[in-house]
């Protein structure tokens, strides 16, 4: 649910503060825990460590981000992949097949330099 035009965008003041008189450029990478921020036009180009509740993350604002909230470049939770056993296998059969793929490259140009 969006926020009223009434109240108007939050932007929180304190990190509002901490871009002022800084210049996108060389300004360090800014850290905020607030990640219902909505990313403001004058944020564009600057660094921010945006928390995801164990680690900063690195999210540098670019003018299509505008409007959106910090948060939203911020992943809480981490994605483990499905398929168990059976992923693991047809991975290892894929990664085999690529070796073997790149060992016979490699074999075939060693012979190619040889000949000449």
């Amino acid at each position: 649910m969006t926020r009223s035009l009434k109240k108007g965008p939050f932007v929180d003041p304190r990190l509002l503060g901490k871009l002022v008189g800084k210049s996108a450029s060389t300004a360090p990478m800014i850290k905020t825990w607030s990640r219902a921020c909505q990313i403001s036009p004058e944020m564009v180009g600057f660094l921010f460590g945006v928390y995801n509740g164990k680690t900063h993350i690195e999210v540098r604002v670019t003018e299509d981000m505008v409007g959106h909230r910090l948060g939203e470049f911020s992943p809480t939770k981490k994605f483990v992949r499905h398929g168990g056993k059976m992923q693991k296998e047809l991975e290892q059969k894929k990664k085999e097949s690529e070796i073997a793929a790149a060992s016979a490259a490699k074999a075939e140009s060693a012979g190619g330099a040889k000949k000449k």
